[in-house]
């Protein structure tokens, strides 16, 4: 189950707590207390949301307080989180009604996060395959004969 799932899109309501079991709620504090900050992770569940068209083009996201009172957080924190991404313009303010989802928005952000694969991942990867004497050569053949590993086949 993932956290994010815990919003009804359709409405976008936050799910009542009465509705959510006790694990669901500790699933959502585990979260929520993992090492980046609060604020940092609601921008990447939106951002996650968009790419996997959970929220699209257009489309209301969720208000701070909704935000808020969903994770038990500080409205101030989920504000913060949201406002990020008001600066990336991939969310803008309709004054009244609330944020919403900037036309290529999911472009932008798989352009930012491919920018980011190489020193994320990459980097790592790397390095940990240098210190276990890994050539690049048997690496290539690891990635080569994963089961595709969520990539699409060229």
């Amino acid at each position: 189950m993932c956290v994010s799932d815990m919003v009804n899109y359709i409405s976008n309501e936050p799910i009542k707590k009465s509705r959510q079991t006790d694990k669901e709620v500790k699933i959502v504090n585990e979260i929520l207390t993992q090492e980046k900050s609060i604020y940092i992770q609601i921008k990447e569940m939106i951002e996650n949301d968009i790419l996997r068209d959970i929220l699209l083009e257009e489309e209301r996201v969720p208000s701070t307080n909704e935000l808020a009172k969903l994770y038990a957080i500080n409205p101030a924190t989920a504000a913060k989180g949201v406002n990020l991404l008001v600066d990336e313009e991939i969310l803008y303010k309709k004054r009244g009604i609330g944020m919403f989802v900037t036309k290529g928005a999911k472009k932008r952000i798989m352009e930012k996060r491919k920018e980011h694969f190489y020193d994320d991942y990459v980097k790592s990867l790397l390095a940990e395959a240098g210190s276990l004497g890994i050539t690049k050569k048997e690496l290539i053949a690891m990635i080569e004969e994963s089961k595709d590993g969520g990539m699409e086949n060229e």
